[in-house]
């Protein structure tokens, strides 16, 4: 499942290889479809590393990030009603999901390593539905 706001929204994992976009849901939030689907979230597990095909942009920034890759991180997981899904650059800065602006192009370069013990599988478990 994809991140709480999310729920009510038609979704899918995601797979290796995959092209994504960064898309307005109507629900508040935004998130990653398939292009040729664009009604369908894309649910990326923690850990999972993506590569951009620009710079990533937020709404509100100056200008785009000179990172084109992230790893997909969950923040906030402490707390129900936030949103956790984000994007940690390469410079350890953290952006979430939500505030990524529309139609940005990604490829899913890897998914994170199976878990071997419970310390790993807690840490690819994504934060529970709240509500």
């Amino acid at each position: 499942m994809c991140d709480y706001s999310l729920m009510h929204v038609k979704s899918r994992p995601a797979s290796v290889g995959d092209k994504l976009r960064t898309s307005n849901f109507g629900t508040g939030t935004r998130g990653f479809a398939a292009p040729e689907d664009p009604t369908t979230a894309v649910c990326v597990l923690p850990g999972t590393e993506l590569a951009f095909d620009e710079g990533i942009t937020v709404y509100g920034a100056a200008g785009p990030s000179q990172h084109r890759t992230a790893i997909f991180r969950q923040i906030n997981r402490q707390h129900p009603h936030m949103h956790h899904d984000a994007l940690e650059l390469p410079d350890g800065q953290k952006l979430l999901l939500t505030f990524l602006c529309e139609g940005q192009h990604a490829t899913v370069l890897q998914l994170p390593a199976q878990p071997t013990n419970e310390v790993e599988a807690r840490a690819q478990t994504r934060a529970a539905y709240a509500g």
